[in-house]
């Protein structure tokens, strides 16, 4: 009999080990009002998707001349490997999900940078966890919950996921279900709005101390992962430490903000202020000066050279360069591997010349 061309066996296929890739979109579907969930497949055959439960990805979207680049936490789970996506909420103001809802269909291909990131349960393992979100805060939290409800369906796992309203809820069916059916799985909603016709059993308000003890009494003795909007994650993070939590050892939250900002540096060997180092773009052919304190992305850009970025923070590794000679002050948050710094790769949104620098750009 002929083999299916379609089926492969895992062992028979590579890991998505790469930095840049081509996704090819496979499915959307919508999840609550204004949020979607876009599906890929890699664009090379025989690929399996290799990735931390709760990392991230940057898209590079066709919006206009110019491309932009998006970050977006991956929501699917690495338990199940042959797609990957992406769940992503439109707001008012969106440019890049807003062409995603409009243009973003199957058989499209995008380029993706990634993955990155810490916020997973598999960096900060424990016996009980604790996962707090609001709104399309909760996309790590699915890829966690998914990935622990494949490996181990008895993992002991307190939810509480907070919204608007009911019908605001993302993965709400899916959730249920696995409160149903994984027997240690606590699940909570909280919703701050009621319409008029909708029933609702569950909590109304905004998240606070009681209502975390009140829905998970043993909240102290668990590792918790938070993420939402940043006023959330405040309010999470006061009652938390306000009820005596071990927030050093067991609190951990995702934000595409870095904690400071990277510290301004005197530039140039001398220590003097007024130091002009220079920055050669090996692939453009140009060399130009930088002034002091800018960084390269700064510098390439006064220059009309483009290198992609996205959070401009350190964070989320689009803007990855080789340093092929010079010195340079990186003050990253995290969006770099070390391998990467070891093969001369730094981020040039927060690395700023201590000598003259030539980048492959």
């Amino acid at each position: 009999m002929a083999k299916n061309p379609l089926f492969k066996h895992i062992d028979e296929m590579v890991p998505w080990n790469a930095r840049e890739h081509m996704l090819e979109c496979v499915a959307w579907t919508p999840e609550a009002p204004d949020v979607m969930t876009f599906t890929f497949r890699a664009e090379a055959e025989n690929i399996w998707f290799r990735y931390l439960p709760g990392q991230f990805i940057t898209l590079e979207l066709p919006v206009g001349p110019e491309p932009v680049l998006r970050t977006y936490t991956i929501s699917s789970s690495p338990s199940r490997p042959f797609t990957i996506a992406v769940t992503v909420k439109m707001q008012a103001d969106s440019i890049g999900t807003r062409w995603m809802f409009e243009h973003l269909k199957p058989g499209m291909k995008l380029k993706a940078i990634g993955p990155l990131g810490d916020f997973s349960y598999v960096r900060h393992p424990a016996d009980k966890y604790l996962f707090i979100s609001a709104g399309s805060g909760i996309t790590p939290m699915m890829s966690m919950t998914r990935d622990l409800g494949d490996r181990d369906p008895d993992a002991d796992i307190a939810f509480i996921h907070c919204a608007r309203s009911p019908s605001d809820i993302i993965f709400r069916w899916e959730l249920e279900y696995k409160a149903r059916y994984m027997p240690f799985f606590n699940l909570g909603f909280i919703v701050t709005e009621l319409e008029r016709t909708q029933l609702w059993s569950g909590l109304k308000g905004w998240i606070d101390k009681a209502k975390i003890a009140l829905l998970v009494p043993d909240f102290l003795d668990r590792k918790v992962f938070c993420c939402g909007p940043e006023p959330f994650m405040a309010t999470v993070r006061e009652s938390l430490a306000g009820s005596g939590f071990p927030m050093a050892e067991s609190y951990f939250e995702e934000s595409f903000k870095p904690d400071k900002p990277a510290p301004m540096v005197v530039v140039g060997d001398s220590g003097e202020a007024d130091a002009r180092l220079s920055v050669s773009f090996t692939e453009t052919g140009k060399t130009v000066e930088a002034e002091p304190g800018f960084t390269l992305l700064q510098t390439a850009r006064a220059a009309g050279i483009r290198i992609p970025s996205a959070c401009e923070s350190g964070i989320c590794g689009t803007c990855r360069v080789k340093c092929l000679s010079g010195k340079v002050d990186m003050q990253h948050n995290g969006g770099i591997l070390d391998d990467e710094i070891d093969e001369g790769y730094v981020l040039a949104c927060c690395s700023r010349p201590l000598s003259d620098v030539s980048v492959e750009v």
